[in-house]
């Protein structure tokens, strides 16, 4: 089971895990913490971040100074509400739904987040 939260492009948010999530599919089960299991349609979402663990830190400022060349081509990603995110991504396709990136930040609560392209301001390389 990988911990995620999952974003919605109307800003709301579910914390969870899954262990049936494929970028390949149009659904997901998302196992909340109260134990609840929830179907998520993926085009709903803004992104998925895979997190290390739920609590996080909203004060935390990312820091974007590490370099993380095995993992693909650096990339700033603008979502449609404005929040930006630095990373990298080894594969980005605009006819596919989304697109896996490392967070820039080694110290970043996420591991890699699934991007939703149709949630995206511009994705810049």
């Amino acid at each position: 089971m990988k911990k995620i939260v999952a974003r919605y492009k109307d800003g709301s948010l579910l914390k969870g895990e899954t262990d049936d999530f494929s970028p390949d599919r149009e659904t997901f089960r998302l196992h909340l913490l109260d134990g609840e299991v929830v179907i998520i349609e993926i085009n709903d979402l803004k992104a998925i971040f895979f997190v290390k663990d739920h609590e996080g830190n909203k004060n935390r400022k990312d820091r974007y100074k590490d370099a993380r060349p095995w993992s693909g081509k650096r990339v700033k990603v603008v979502f449609s509400d404005g929040e930006e995110i630095v990373g990298y991504t080894s594969h980005h396709s605009f006819e596919q739904q989304g697109f896996f990136m490392a967070p820039a930040d080694l110290e970043n609560n996420n591991d890699d987040i699934y991007v939703i392209t149709s949630a995206t301001r511009s994705i810049d390389f």
